[in-house]
């Protein structure tokens, strides 16, 4: 059984990814190769392992950010900001060794910084040229498909709003076909003029060849319709594709599993499994370290102002929740008169609480008593991004009062979130503002990458630990 899922469900486009993968990396070699000639310089063996380097990061960094789509599949202005980013981030790699190991003076400063500069150029003006080719094409006709969509079903309206906005795609969208012919709620679409018929007049069509592409968006109850469908539809040439019906469930970093063939979809996974895990492992410690780096001075200027302000440590303990459920140990500053750990009461601080002191309602606001959780980060309990770790208690009651809360311990908890950069930071005396940190702390989950961590980093350093709410 598993060697014919393996057969039948293969994945689209893989040669065209590969030939790309291909191309790309002879435009970073030849450029390499062309400049060392034309500068008239001797080819040394570092030449050899930076180019072997630079080809393996920007392989797996354009693969790890999924820029080998299927071109139908993206735009030109996003294929061309991957390819840009990856490259920039290979360089900004090959500096940062540079600066640790020295190698620049076996090779030649000038050429390098030529390479550098002349390789995106390229590697965006090929993919920008070949894409505006085949728009030419599409745009005479050439390979342009005639796409009808079985199911007005609001996955269908999502499927066409996707193609309507996909004018390179070449995918002309003749409309929709339902045999649910009555007004009643079962049919999501109400445009009379977009529903073309039902599934007779749409093998009609196919028969006709009208129809070039078939998505059925019909949910996962009509099982036996669509066989029904199928089986008509086999006596066509039409292409037809199943559209799985993944908006009826609360998908948490859906993908693709394969267990020997056997095609799965993962409906709550943590995105930091595999290789991912490691690239977000070695961002929280390479940034972490550097950070407290730069944080030492001003952490142990603001352990004296503790200290010198109010009497008790300077450091205190919270328990939390982390990845799994599993409790952790959170480091903070003290900020109150009172160390609270966190799941005696639900009592969070609030604006005017007596409990916090002068200094501390300072630190409060400006997040600064939220550092020593670099110490966190670096032992592994904590990650520099994740959704905000809350007390135990909180996290009893917010289980229960919220639909999926939990499904935010799939990942480390942060020290800063895409919940803290939209606004949802302080104190949540509200159910709805609880809610909308979790929606957001989803929505991390659900869109992360590494670029994701990188652009709240920066975004939370240029003023992200500032906020009214959070006191």
């Amino acid at each position: 059984m598993a060697d014919q899922f393996s057969r039948i469900v293969r994945r689209r486009d893989a040669k065209i990814n590969a030939f790309s993968r291909l191309i790309d990396a002879g435009i970073i070699g030849c450029t390499l190769v062309a400049l060392v000639s034309v500068l008239k310089l001797s080819w040394v063996p570092l030449y050899s392992w930076l180019l072997l380097i630079a080809i393996v990061l920007f392989s797996f960094l354009s693969e790890s950010s999924h820029s080998y789509k299927a071109w139908r599949d993206i735009s030109l202005k996003a294929e061309v900001i991957a390819v840009g980013s990856n490259w920039l981030l290979v360089v900004v790699i090959l500096v940062l060794v540079d600066i640790v190991f020295h190698p620049s003076d076996l090779y030649n400063r000038e050429m390098v910084f030529y390479w550098f500069l002349l390789t995106p150029i390229e590697l965006i003006s090929w993919h920008s040229i070949t894409r505006m080719v085949l728009r030419l094409f599409r745009d005479t006709g050439v390979n342009s498909r005639s796409v009808a969509i079985y199911g007005a079903t609001e996955l269908g309206a999502s499927l066409e709003s996707r193609i309507q906005s996909m004018p390179w795609a070449g995918y002309n969208f003749v409309g929709y076909f339902d045999d649910r012919r009555s007004n009643g709620s079962r049919r999501y679409i109400s445009d009379s003029n977009l529903i073309k018929g039902g599934s007779q007049e749409l093998i009609e069509q196919a028969k006709k060849g009208a129809i070039d592409t078939i998505f059925i968006t019909l949910p996962l109850a009509a099982e036996k319709r669509i066989k029904v469908l199928l089986n008509e539809l086999a006596d066509t040439t039409v292409s037809a594709y199943m559209m799985l019906d993944l908006f009826s469930f609360d998908l948490l970093s859906a993908s693709w599993l394969d267990i020997q063939g056997m095609p799965a979809i993962s409906v709550f996974e943590s995105p930091h499994t595999g290789l991912d895990n490691v690239n977000k492992r070695i961002l929280d410690l390479v940034a972490g370290s550097l950070i407290l780096l730069l944080i030492a001075l001003p952490m142990l200027l603001i352990a004296l102002g503790i200290k010198m302000t109010s009497k008790g440590p300077a450091l205190f303990r919270q328990q939390r929740y982390g990845i799994g459920g599993e409790p952790i140990t959170v480091w903070k500053f003290r900020t109150m008169t009172v160390m609270d750990a966190g799941d005696k009461a639900l009592q969070q601080a609030s604006k005017r609480d007596s409990r916090i002191t002068p200094f501390g309602a300072f630190l409060r606001r400006a997040s600064l008593d939220e550092l020593p959780q670099f110490f966190n980060v670096i032992a592994g309990s904590m990650s520099i991004v994740g959704p905000r770790p809350h007390a135990v208690i909180h996290n009893e009651f917010y289980r229960t009062a919220i639909h999926g809360y939990m499904l935010r311990h799939k990942v480390k908890p942060g020290i800063t979130g895409l919940a803290q950069i939209k606004g949802y930071r302080g104190e949540t005396d509200t159910l709805e503002k609880m809610e909308g940190r979790i929606k957001y702390d989803l929505e991390y989950i659900r869109s992360w990458s590494l670029w994701l961590d990188i652009k709240l980093i920066v975004m939370t350093a240029c003023g992200g630990f500032l906020n009214k709410n959070a006191y």
